[in-house]
């Protein structure tokens, strides 16, 4: 049902009406609509869920004289349904009876009470333990983009403006939200097609007015100038939008979303899309997390401290002075060799970022409560280990951490020592907390002894061996006996239920009391519901403090990870230096080391201003593209404060690290595999700076040798001379050795290989100077081609090499001197040229001196 058209309901039944009214609500999302034990869907809704849950598809009867299609799910089985489909982006409505069925006159009322879309999750069982859930929004303006997001699990709000469409790439690749809201007025849906959960939204709920006001309502302030927000004028559109969004989803006050922040990108090394990519920082080229940096460098105890590890891989810092603060804590608790100790007090602090927004949103489960005593009862013990360093960001994480010593009586309490996992069934206030619950409880715990001496009574007046009182939900208190001894049963018994064995009986002394066992018992778990509402209310004064508490011990935690990583992998502190340059000695790749069944060889490099480029050329198989990412990859890891890889590194300013290794395509948008390689090296040429890393690996394999060599040697040269970035750039195109002959900061270095017979072995060894040759035939062997392809080559190869270093005329001797041509002569001469009597060095000689003809013709 795509569309429900509310004026033809009087076709239905009464429970129909009401079902479409409540869907019209909520037209893009599936509506669970609660029955009895079951959440039911109909119509398209049902079509739906049966396909994305696999459930079976039936029909109810008819409405308006059709059949209704119908499916359902029990509710006590609906958290794994949800998952499932927040997972593919598909939101959903909950609708729960709210009416007493005993007073009802017609359906049982019912509202929607819940609303769960992927970027709105905030329960345990649906959230990913190590990744941020965030919910996106943007907002296109004539001067660019405005983006905000928003983890609602954890309260954090981020805005930021955007000034083209390749920054707003770059921004949603690093951010990765699971759900984006756009307006109807949005142009550049290409950009966000690929990702799930995106949601259409109207126009005014980007107006600016309306999202200022919200935000004020929001964060109770008179202006938003405190945040530093007083010119972000789209983002604040993007924010406002997506403020109203949250509110309509979750029903109820978020006072954990208290502040936003606002990002600006010259805080930060940028990383482009094809970067995070190719460097495969927390997702692998294949999709999966091994092997990524984030598989190696995370160790930390807790998963607030593992996603904000992965927040700052993804957002490498800029200023050196928050570096080495970072720095200087890691060196501390490396010398007083704090880790373990720190680290076994954070793993049972678990994840209290979350656990505060869940208090925040009043939807916290009873183990939550009991989660966050464990926690605060570590307090203490944590503050003492910090007591034994005094590096400033230390102190200042063990200040705001703080201790909570009310809140942990309080929880102390009130809360059971393992409480079940729901409020609806009671035995969670602990006995004791509150006089009234006690008595109720008391009243119902008596009534259970007196069963006991009922059940003894009535076998020794009956004489019945088999005698015993029992109990369920749908026929109450009973007394059964087995059928044998049914005789012995007196005339008193009331028949409640025959079985195939036994008989069950009431009495009305046991019918009385089944009616004070439930009333004290009802009146109890109303009692504890009242006080589970007001432990909320309790806490409620304290979330700022207790999300200030949780953001300062998840940093511990990646920093006490830093000092642990950097003892056990064998990482150096690198120095930041303010002079241009990289220079490292016995770098190692911090991945390939670690899953590599064969000793790491490390290699140095050195980056300057004397010299900027390197050109890297060995064998395929050599370790060309491993010697370039490990080179990113310390500079990154330097960058958020981590120790690295290395004998030593000293690393001067950057601002941007741009790669461009690998082939792919995107066939989808028309893209081919060069098509690709040549929009990424745009990219580079056009944003790099004299402080950016540039890594660029084969560039122009893609077409043919000569126009590919042409586009090699010219973007090289663009980058050593007019933009002078910091740059590794790997080809098998031998002719740019030559660069360094006519480019004083270009050099030339090698990853040497040695042939033993037909085989090879690859030192993966850096050296200076460029490599003599590639050995492609030699590892195309090793990759197990056809033995007799491998000779036919060889032989084609030797016709190849004998053709080059056959006697060819200088390229300069095949034009005539320039003075003595007309321009009708140019032709002339190009119809003379023979292509494949030339090397690939003479070839382009001969290109430079043609369109020197060219212009001297032309003038």
């Amino acid at each position: 049902m795509t569309a429900i058209n509310l004026q033809n309901l009087e076709k239905h039944t009464p429970m129909m009406r009401q079902y479409l009214t409540l869907k019209a609500q909520h037209p893009d999302m599936l509506l669970f609509y609660r029955m009895g034990d079951f959440y039911e869907l109909f119509y398209d809704d049902a079509k739906n869920a049966s396909q994305q849950l696999g459930i079976s598809l039936t029909a109810r009867g008819k409405s308006g004289g059709d059949p209704i299609p119908m499916a359902g799910i029990p509710y006590h089985a609906i958290e794994g349904y949800l998952a499932k489909l927040v997972k593919i982006g598909t939101s959903v409505a909950i609708c729960e009876q709210i009416g007493d069925p005993a007073t009802s006159k017609g359906p049982v009322e019912r509202k929607v009470v819940r609303i769960v879309t992927p970027g709105t999750l905030t329960d345990e069982a649906l959230l990913q333990e190590k990744q941020d859930n965030l919910l996106a929004a943007l907002y296109q303006g004539k001067s660019g983009y405005g983006y905000a997001t928003l983890d609602i699990a954890s309260g954090r709000f981020v805005i930021t403006e955007l000034a083209d469409h390749a920054a707003l790439e770059t921004e949603l690749q690093r951010t990765g939200p699971v759900e984006i809201l756009y307006s109807e007025d949005f142009t550049e849906l290409s950009l966000i097609e690929k990702y799930k959960g995106t949601r259409r939204r109207p126009e005014w709920e980007f107006e600016f007015d309306t999202c200022h006001r919200l935000l004020l309502e929001q964060f109770k302030t008179k202006d938003l100038h405190g945040f530093g927000l007083g010119e972000a004028r789209l983002s604040l559109q993007a924010a406002g939008c997506l403020m109203q969004y949250v509110k309509d989803t979750q029903r109820t006050a978020m006072p954990h979303i208290n502040a936003i922040i606002r990002f600006n990108q010259d805080d930060s090394i940028i990383l482009d899309a094809a970067t995070r990519r190719n460097l495969e920082l927390t997702q692998n080229l294949q999709g999966g997390q091994e092997n990524t940096l984030a598989s190696i460098l995370d160790n930390t105890a807790t998963a607030m401290g593992s996603r904000m590890l992965q927040r700052w891989i993804h957002q490498p810092l800029r200023h050196h002075s928050a570096i080495k603060s970072r720095q200087n804590a890691v060196a501390e608790l490396m010398e007083h060799q704090l880790s373990d100790e720190l680290f076994s007090q954070l793993k049972t602090l678990g994840d209290i970022e979350r656990i505060t927004a869940r208090l925040a949103l009043r939807n916290a489960r009873p183990r939550d409560f009991s989660h966050l005593r464990e926690a605060l009862r570590l307090l203490p013990a944590i503050q003492k280990t910090l007591t034994k360093v005094n590096a400033s960001h230390l102190q200042y994480l063990s200040c705001t951490i703080g201790e909570f010593p009310q809140e942990l009586a309080l929880l102390e309490k009130a809360i059971v020592d393992n409480p079940p996992m729901l409020i609806r069934d009671g035995g969670v206030i602990r006995t004791g907390y509150n006089a009234d619950l006690d008595e109720w409880r008391h009243l119902s715990e008596g009534a259970t002894d007196y069963l006991a001496q009922l059940e003894a009574r009535e076998k020794e007046q009956t004489g019945s061996s088999t005698l015993k009182v029992g109990y369920n939900r749908v026929h109450g208190y009973y007394i059964e006996v087995s059928r044998r001894e049914s005789a012995l049963v007196p005339l008193s018994y009331q028949r409640r239920q025959t079985l195939k064995n036994t008989e069950r009986y009431i009495i009305p002394e046991l019918k009385e009391h089944e009616e004070k066992v439930l009333s004290s018992q009802g009146k109890a778990l109303a009692i504890e519901k009242q006080l589970w509402e007001g432990l909320f209310d309790l806490l409620q004064p304290k979330i700022h403090e207790l999300q200030a508490f949780a953001t300062a011990a998840a940093e511990l935690d990646v920093l006490n990870n830093f000092a642990e990583r950097a003892q056990t992998l064998d990482y150096v502190c690198p120095e930041l230096v303010e002079s241009t340059g990289i220079h490292i000695e016995a770098g190692r790749h911090p991945v390939v080391e670690q899953v590599s069944h064969h000793p790491f060889i490390a290699n140095p490099v050195t980056l300057n201003n004397a010299r900027k480029m390197l050109i890297v050329t060995g064998p395929n198989m050599g370790g060309k593209s491993t010697y370039m990412r490990q080179v990113a990859l310390i500079t990154l890891l330097a960058y958020i404060g981590s120790y690295v890889p290395a004998q030593m590194a000293q690393i001067g300013p950057i601002d941007r690290i741009f790669t461009r290794i690998g082939a792919s395509d995107d066939l989808a948008s028309g893209r081919s595999t060069f098509m690709v390689e040549m929009t990424e090296t745009a990219n580079i040429l056009h944003n790099a700076t004299p402080q950016s890393l540039v890594l660029m690996d084969e560039i122009g394999r893609g077409t043919s040798t000569y126009d590919g060599l042409s586009l090699a040697w010219s973007a090289a040269e663009y980058l050593a001379t007019t933009i002078q970035a910091m740059s590794l750039f790997a080809t098998h195109y031998f002719e740019l050795t030559q660069l360094p002959e006519q480019l004083k900061t270009v050099e030339n270095v090698h990853l040497d290989a040695v042939e033993h017979g037909d085989t090879i072995v690859f030192m993966h060894a850096v050296q200076e100077g460029p490599a003599s040759r590639s050995y492609g035939l030699q590892v195309a062997a090793l990759a197990g081609v056809p033995a007799s392809v491998i000779h036919t080559a060889k032989h084609k190869l030797h016709q190849l090499e004998s053709r080059d270093h056959a006697p060819y005329p200088a390229a300069k001797q095949i034009l005539p001197p320039l003075a003595e041509l007309k321009p009708t002569l140019l032709f002339e001469t190009l119809a003379n040229i023979n292509p494949d009597d030339f090397s690939p060095k003479q070839a382009l000689e001969c290109l430079y001196q043609l369109k020197q003809l060219q212009h001297s013709s032309s003038c």
